[in-house]
């Protein structure tokens, strides 16, 4: 193809033909401090689980569809919120979680492992769904599960797992709740007040619409969750939401099973198992949930850090028996700038099913899930919490190109020494070159010219240093009696001398 030229001021045809560099509606690019964060977060969380006794596992990306089944917790039709291709007529999909794949690994290499298999795993998933503002269509998760045992001793674990985790990263008691719940009890709730289980397909959706309704109480109280379990609820924008037509008395219960939490878990079951006394399966799960309360008590979690929360649900049709979300507590802005409660950060709970739909024998399981990302922001708001940045390499400038071999021993001196360096590549004077060092958040630029060679000196600038003294000084005068100079080092100090600036940093910090 031929450019047809500018003159005329008139795109050319190569212009015209040039791509848009833009990213997909509901993906994102991560830069350099987020990923080392995140990078600090995810082995702070991982030296808790190994400390545990959990496994690594990675698992492949892509899934056939059947594989990941109809589980998705978020959607009804979970086949519209994957991404998925044709493979030379199999149907292939990115994986929307990390559980649906562990479940094919137990089935797939069940003899091979032992069991119960405890295992963690860290990586992105992706879902098909509609992007808004702080939410991704890719996004990464941490999951640890127990598979092979039915013993609440596992639910118990993963709840008390999550909590050092969070209480790891700096987040002090008071700044999150562990809310536990058992899906058993819900059910039992919904046979006490008529709806029953003998035929599911029928009262399917009504169940949904109960679960809904319960699950929107943090967001429109106890009266707008009234309206929801009754005839339904218009919102201030208009819109109308159906509701579960339970009746008033049924409404009632309902709203006194969400309202039973506590302070003391104790209490709270024993309210639930006077709610749920006719009902086998709602006893069941008051007992599960008293065992868990009995071990986390003798772990020494108290109702400070994990609390037993009957407005949790979670996933719809996913968890068979107890359920978790941690939940932050400490406020931040929304996007119009109201402040509330951070939220949840981590979900999860028992999913007995998953592993029968390959096998077609029951193996039980249980795990959470922390979603990285929003960990992350939720750290990053809070502010009190540790969160690393990245920090650049020392950067070694050059004054002298006539002397490039020597600048490129200095580079690799500092990197036999386990030093992160790098030697500046571009082109321009010197203060271009400091100007890129501070870009690159060097700790220390590295200065040798014509003078320095002559003494076999070197010159250090302490580039961190000056950088926090900028944030405070206020005028010039005051950063010029200040400013630290730049230090000057025989040639053969230079590696010892930039390990002692650079552990006085790390000090200090």
């Amino acid at each position: 193809m031929i450019d047809q030229g500018r003159e005329d001021g008139k795109m050319t045809t190569s212009e015209q033909n040039r791509p848009i560099p833009r990213i997909p509606k509901g993906f994102k690019d991560t830069f350099a401090d987020d990923v080392v964060a995140r990078r600090t977060m995810i082995e702070t969380i991982r030296g808790v689980y190994e400390r545990y006794g959990f496994e690594p596992l990675e698992t492949s990306a892509v899934e056939y569809v059947e594989v990941l089944g109809k589980f998705l917790p978020e959607s009804d039709t979970p086949e519209g919120g994957i991404f998925a291709f044709d493979d030379d007529g199999e149907w292939n999909a990115l994986r929307y979680d990390l559980t649906a794949p562990l479940a094919r690994v137990v089935a797939q290499y069940g003899n091979q492992l032992p069991m119960p298999f405890r295992r963690y795993q860290v990586g992105p998933v992706w879902r098909r769904e509609k992007p808004d503002p702080g939410r991704f269509r890719e996004f990464i998760q941490f999951d640890i599960d127990t598979v092979g045992t039915a013993s609440m001793a596992a639910d118990a674990e993963v709840c008390a797992v999550v909590a050092e985790s969070l209480e790891a990263l700096g987040l002090q008691r008071g700044n999150y709740i562990i809310r536990v719940n058992n899906r058993k009890v819900l059910n039992g709730v919904l046979e006490a007040i008529g709806l029953s289980f003998v035929d599911p397909e029928v009262t399917k959706a009504r169940h949904l619409a109960v679960f809904r309704a319960i699950d929107k109480l943090d967001r429109v109280g106890v009266d707008g969750v009234r309206e929801l379990l009754g005839e339904g609820r218009r919102d201030p924008s208009g819109d109308f939401t159906a509701g579960a037509q339970l009746d008033t008395r049924q409404a009632d219960l309902v709203l006194q099973f969400v309202q039973s939490g506590g302070h003391d878990r104790a209490v709270v079951c024993a309210q639930l198992a006077e709610l749920v006394e006719k009902s086998r399966v709602g006893r069941e799960g008051v007992q599960e949930l008293q065992q868990i309360h009995e071990l986390l008590e003798v772990m020494g979690f108290d109702s400070d850090r994990v609390a037993f929360d009957p407005s949790i649900v979670r996933g719809l049709e996913y968890y068979t028996g107890p359920v978790f979300e941690a939940t932050l507590t400490f406020e931040s802005a929304d996007q119009e700038g109201r402040r509330r409660p951070f939220g949840s950060v981590a979900g999860g709970g028992r999913y007995d099913d998953l592993v029968q739909r390959f096998t077609g024998t029951l193996v039980p399981a249980t795990g959470f899930s922390i979603g990285v990302d929003r960990l992350l922001t939720a750290l990053k708001t809070r502010g009190g919490a540790e969160t690393a940045a990245w920090q650049g390499p020392v950067v070694v400038t050059i004054m002298d190109p006539h002397r490039f071999p020597e600048y490129q021993r200095m580079v690799t001196d500092l990197r036999t020494a386990g030093v992160a360096a790098e030697l500046y590549l571009g082109a321009g004077n010197m203060r271009r070159q400091l100007q890129y060092a501070d870009k690159r958040k060097a700790p220390i630029a590295v200065i040798a010219g014509e003078d320095e060679f002559a003494r076999n000196e070197v010159s250090l600038k302490d580039l961190r240093l000056g950088r926090e003294l900028a944030q405070t000084i206020q005028n010039r005068q005051e950063w010029l009696e200040r400013q630290p100079a730049q230090v000057a080092v025989a040639r053969e100090d230079l590696v010892s001398k930039i390990r002692e600036i650079l552990a006085r940093a790390a000090s200090s910090a």
